[in-house]
């Protein structure tokens, strides 16, 4: 085994807590990394996975901006890739985090905790404990995930090095209650523009008010009824929201243009292009304006490697192993891009995520970095166990 001192400090106090994936998470949190932000965890990342080649399971590691990619080269049959994004969302007089007990059970309570840092955790854990892994593994961290999609550290290496993500399956280490959970939804935001005609409010008869305009838009949607579609096997909800208004040029004006932005999340059995196309149905006789869309991904569980997946975390304690829809968007839909079947696994509740009370609760994280473990190397035994 090669001895290796790390010279970056955080990576030095980070070492010594690899083998507890709980006590790895609060440290982890303690590293802001607010997206656009995350020089200085990716460095300490860096310095870790560095000291896991040396150590453990030789890595090539490989750096684009704040982005890192490390893979294995045992010559297995199967590559599976890990991800998970290093930045977060601000903080909010959440960091440094605490370990508290929260209905009986002890959880990581801070900023990033289950958004991710504890997937992160997660990974780095499985990372430095495999010695003879049954399957190749390529480790990816990255930056941007938290703001526009056109900066994402994950889908800039696609676009850059996409030779760099080749695998058979891959497990995005979004929180996900250490369940599997399939796919995701897309998403689409349009603007729906009403116009009218300007005047001075005192002689209103003499404009035509946009706003007033908008009001069928707005009823169209209050009115509408989100569908539940099944892929594959697994339930997706749509859903349909105005999420924004804008309109009024002055407080004695009639204003002459009003805009409605929408959000269509859209089940994956559906493509940009045919969700663009429902919407301009659904808003027939509207002006229609396409801001932003990402594509869905369907879960893909038919495939071997995520059957093999299914079946490793099979009766695991602590571990849901019966697949779910991920209702929201998340990155598995830039694997599923690149043609590679992806889900999301990871420890914590999406639905504190981005919260003051961002909390992941430490049963889930080693139990999570546990069944990771399991499933590249099923002989192995868990330090943290």
């Amino acid at each position: 085994m090669t001895a290796l001192t790390p010279n970056n400090p955080d990576t030095l106090a980070l070492a010594g807590l690899l083998d507890d994936p709980t006590a790895l998470t609060q440290a982890l949190c303690d590293i802001p990394s607010v997206s656009g932000d995350e020089g200085r965890i990716t460095d300490a990342v860096a310095g870790l996975l560095e000291l896991i080649s040396a150590q453990g399971t030789p890595l090539e590691i490989r750096r684009d901006g704040d982005t890192l990619v490390a893979a294995t080269r045992t010559g297995a049959a199967e590559r599976i890739i890990v991800a998970g994004h290093l930045d977060t969302v601000p903080i909010e007089d959440n960091v440094p985090a605490e370990m508290r007990e929260l209905d009986g059970q002890r959880v990581v309570w801070g900023r990033g905790a289950c958004d991710m840092k504890s997937g992160v955790a997660m990974q780095l854990s499985a990372a430095a404990a495999l010695r003879d892994p049954v399957r190749d593994v390529t480790w990816v961290f990255y930056d941007h995930e938290e703001v526009a999609a056109s900066l994402n550290g994950l889908g800039r290496v696609a676009r850059n090095h996409p030779d760099w993500l080749a695998g058979d399956f891959a497990i995005l280490g979004e929180p996900s209650n250490a369940g599997i959970e399939g796919g995701c939804n897309g998403t689409i935001r349009v603007e729906v523009t009403t116009r009218g005609v300007r005047a001075h409010s005192a002689r209103a008869f003499k404009g035509v008010n946009a706003i007033h305009l908008a009001a069928p838009i707005l009823d169209r949607l209050a009115g509408h009824t989100a569908q539940t579609v099944r892929v594959d096997g697994l339930d997706y909800r749509e859903s349909l929201s105005a999420v924004g208004i804008s309109g009024g040029v002055a407080g004695n004006v009639v204003p002459d243009l009003c805009t409605v932005t929408v959000n269509y999340r859209f089940a994956p059995d559906k493509s940009p292009e045919e969700a663009e196309a429902w919407l301009r149905e659904f808003f027939a006789g509207y002006e229609l304006r396409v801001t932003d869309v990402s594509a869905g991904a369907r879960p893909g569980l038919d495939q071997p490697a995520a059957q093999a997946f299914i079946a490793a975390l099979d009766g695991l304690p602590g571990i849901g192993s019966t697949p779910a829809a991920k209702l929201g968007w998340t990155d598995v839909a830039r694997f599923s891009e690149l043609g590679i079947p992806a889900v999301n696994f990871g420890p914590g509740d999406a639905l504190f995520a981005h919260k003051a009370d961002e909390h992941a609760p430490a049963g889930q994280i080693t139990a999570a970095a546990s069944a990771l473990l399991s499933f590249l190397e099923p002989a192995a035994v868990a330090p943290w166990a």
